[in-house]
């Protein structure tokens, strides 16, 4: 996948160089030259440039890009700013990065679905979120395992999981799986609640928008994740 970040920073700087690491192409960007020279010849390309100048935005090669992140954190003005320039150009898919609750209360109103949070959440996380196809969330055991979660992708559907021979084929492990279910309010207001399955024998079906909880080594997740 090609990516953009602006703003390499501690989070942004950590995600742009895993993202490369994990074989992707990953153009950052910053304005500051230190960020810049030390990143080169860690990331694919590097930019030293002022992301609120949308002339400038305009020059990057955003139709080729899968994903724009806006990683600016020390900076709430710009930050906002860079992310309207992005939506104004119509990129494929922005995540921004929010500061505080107001300032994404703000991203939201500009559209943004998609926040970081770093203080919350580790680029580790969101690198896998990024690189692996329907992923909801995911926790790091060690640098070669790890348990994520996944939307059952659609080939699965319906099958077993002794059909599907998650050990043999994929060699992972289904711990649970979860299921978005609907509920009501006293009020009668209905809102969707996941419910854990527990621990699944083989013959468990597996119905669309399944949420399955694998353990494996991250190669292994990586190579069930591509089959969406």
């Amino acid at each position: 996948m090609k990516f953009i970040i602006v703003g390499l920073g501690n989070f942004g700087g950590s995600l742009a160089e895993k993202l490369t690491q994990q074989g992707n192409e990953v153009i950052g960007v910053d304005n500051r030259s230190e960020k810049v020279v030390a990143l080169k010849d860690k990331l694919s390309h590097t930019i030293c440039m002022n992301a609120t100048d949308q002339t400038a935005l305009a020059n990057l090669p955003l139709k080729n890009t899968d994903v724009v992140m806006v990683c600016i954190g020390e900076d709430e003005g710009a930050n906002i700013m860079v992310t309207a320039h992005f939506k104004n150009l119509g990129v494929k898919r922005i995540i921004s990065r929010s500061i505080n609750p107001i300032h994404e209360n703000v991203l939201q109103a500009l559209g943004v679905t998609e926040i970081v949070r770093p203080e919350e959440e580790s680029a580790e996380r969101w690198s896998k979120k990024l690189c692996l196809k329907g992923v909801v969330d995911s926790f790091e055991l060690n640098k070669s395992f790890s348990v994520v979660e996944i939307v059952v992708p659609e080939k699965h559907i319906g099958k077993s999981i002794e059909e599907i021979k998650f050990k043999e084929k994929y060699n992972t492990l289904v711990l649970t799986i979860i299921k978005n279910t609907e509920e009501f309010s006293f009020l009668g207001k209905s809102k969707i609640v996941p419910k854990i399955q527990g621990l699944p024998d083989a013959e468990a079906v597996l119905q669309k928008e399944d949420i399955l909880v694998l353990y494996g080594a991250n190669e292994d997740l990586q190579k069930f994740a591509k089959e969406r």
